[in-house]
């Protein structure tokens, strides 16, 4: 009992720079009129004029779904409800890589870039997250 907790307190410790940077998008969400919930040892935010705006077509960037640390930021909570499993599979990536685990995302993308894949489906760390819901 007293190691699983210290092993769970290690990894909230461990991914916790990107849990603040998640903190931070999330507190601007609500600031917006999103909705905050605790799910699985995460907070979700979800909704609110951000999350529309990051759903909208017109963007660019779209997601349904980002996750920093422990924090998991959803465009609604419907969206939220759907890729939960696909997120909670990052979220342990991110107690396993800790403060480097944005750096080694960005580097897997820009190397899919570089072979000519695609930068998100090919990355590794979506790969192994796809792998770890199919698994379930």
């Amino acid at each position: 009992m007293v190691v699983s907790l210290a092993h769970r307190l290690a990894a909230y410790v461990w991914a916790g720079p990107n849990t603040m940077l998640g903190l931070g998008a999330g507190l601007v969400m609500l600031a917006f009129g999103a909705a905050a919930s605790r799910i699985h040892g995460t907070l979700e935010f979800s909704g609110g004029a951000i999350g529309l705006l990051f759903a909208s077509r017109m963007q660019p960037v779209r997601f349904q779904a980002v996750t920093f640390g422990h924090v998991i930021l959803g465009t609604s909570a419907a969206a939220l409800a759907g890729a939960r499993e696909h997120e909670q599979a990052h979220v342990r990536q991110y107690e396993r890589w800790g403060p480097f685990f944005l750096p080694a995302y960005f580097a897997s993308s820009a190397w899919q870039l570089l072979t000519g894949r695609h930068v998100y489906h090919d990355n590794y760390f979506e790969r192994q997250a796809v792998e770890s819901c199919t698994r379930h």
